[in-house]
This record gives C-alpha cells, structure tokens and sequence, in this order.
C-alpha cells in the first residue's frame, strides 16, 4: 500500500485522525456546500454530493446540519463565497504535497500552508509542479464482515471494474477510474464486505522513499499538521514509509 494511504489507514484504526467534532463538522460541512453549489442540491444527481453526505454522515454529523449545509450553497452570493483550492508544495527530503482545501480567505489558507511547509523544511509551489506526481482515482475503504480472504476480494474488484486493491491489516482500499467509483462501491457492497468510506482520491505515480525514524516523524508531523488546518478538506503526500515505523508515529505529538 502507498505510504499515505498506509499512513490514513492507521490513523483511522486508532481513532485519531480527529478529536475535534467542531472541525470535523465544519469541514463536512464546508464540503457539501461547494458540491451543492457546483451540482445542484439534489444528491441523487450530484454524485459528488451524494459522496460528501456519506462522509458527514459517517462522522456523525445530524441532519440538520446537513440540510443546512446544502441550502447555504444557494445563498452562497449573500455570504461568503467558499472556493476550492488546491496547494502544491514540496516538504521536506523532495517529498511532493498537495493540500485540498474549501475556504473563504484564499489569501489566510494561503500563508497557513506556506508557514508550515517552510517550518518543516520545506516550500509552496507552483501550479503543476506537483499535481503531475498523482492520479485522479475513485476509492473504497472496505473491511471484511468476517475473514479478509485476499484472493476473493481481488475476484470481485476485478469483476467490479477496480484497477488494483491495497491490503492493509483486516482492511483494504480498492482504486478504480473515477467514472467507475459508483458501480465498484454497489458490487463491492453486495459482498461480504463493510464499506467504510467512499471518496475521491489521488494515488501518487511515485513514491519517496523514508527509512530513517525522525526524517519519517518529521515528515508525518508535517501532513499532521497540514491536515488540522480548518480549511483543509485532504492532503496526499508521496512518502513511503515502513508500516513499523508508521504505527509507531501514529499518535504522533505536533
């Protein structure tokens, strides 16, 4: 598995991706808005609606908040406008980051971005000096209701329409073209396997690979800290790190 995927992976299993329920919401909410506003309110019709309502539903986020989130996308005009903004910058040992995010001060999200990647050793880049290092993918987080049987799971992403599967513990990713995301996630759950998440995702083409124990914590301190800016949706970063040293770091202190 890729080291970033690796990476959520754990921190899911240990419960510490986010404390903060006031964040999490934000951001859920944040993220329904703009795919409301880009596809209209209707998640039957807006897929990518249809998958930040699963995402908000999954952290427990109630149904008013999600009904409030959507209708705030009509009278976006009369506040303000949230865009979706994609950061690319490098950390540090050439590691390539993007940094997803939904904000309404560009210019704040901006400078929070900057700081931190120069902090850590790093830098801000240019638009496409980093997005070329990863692929716009359709992911499925999925777990085994009983035993993880590898070779069936294979069988039936390959019949689903999946490109390829990562296995991680008693979970796995399942990566397809994005045109395919819904008709894999319908398969797959008519299986006999739990659909932990369904998202939109990048997989890097490359990857950097880190051995030492504190280049990897400061590297996986950087993404941590990235990840906690309020504004940001997701971050992908092309590290591959041994699984020992990441389960070591995952309640890693920032």
């Amino acid at each position: 598995m890729s080291g970033h995927s690796k990476w959520s992976t754990i921190k899911r299993q240990k419960g510490v991706t986010d404390a903060r329920r006031g964040a999490v919401f934000t951001r859920a909410a944040n993220a329904i808005t703009v795919a409301a506003r880009q596809g209209g309110g209707n998640p039957e019709t807006n897929f990518k609606l249809r998958l930040a309502i699963e995402s908000a539903r999954r952290v427990n986020m109630p149904k008013e908040n999600i009904e409030r989130a959507i209708n705030r996308a009509v009278g976006a005009a009369k506040e303000g406008r949230l865009e979706e903004i994609t950061y690319e910058g490098f950390g540090p040992f050439g590691v390539g980051v993007l940094v997803e995010v939904v904000t309404e001060n560009r210019q704040r999200t901006a400078q929070e971005v900057r700081s931190i990647l120069e902090r850590a050793g790093g830098h801000l880049a240019g638009p496409g000096s980093v997005a070329h290092l990863f692929v716009p993918v359709g992911e499925v987080a999925i777990r085994a209701k009983d035993d993880l049987d590898p070779d069936h799971l294979l069988l039936v992403a390959a019949d689903a329409g999946a490109d390829d599967v990562e296995l991680a513990g008693g979970e796995a990713i399942i990566y397809c073209k994005i045109p395919q995301l819904e008709n894999v996630k319908e398969k797959i759950a008519g299986e006999k396997y739990e659909i932990i998440e369904t998202r939109l995702s990048r997989r890097p083409t490359s990857s950097v690979q880190i051995e030492d124990e504190k280049a990897a914590a400061s590297t996986l301190t950087l993404v941590s800290k990235l990840d906690d800016i309020a504004d940001v949706q997701r971050v992908y970063a092309n590290f591959d790190i041994p699984n020992e040293t990441l389960t070591r770091n995952a309640n890693i202190k920032k």
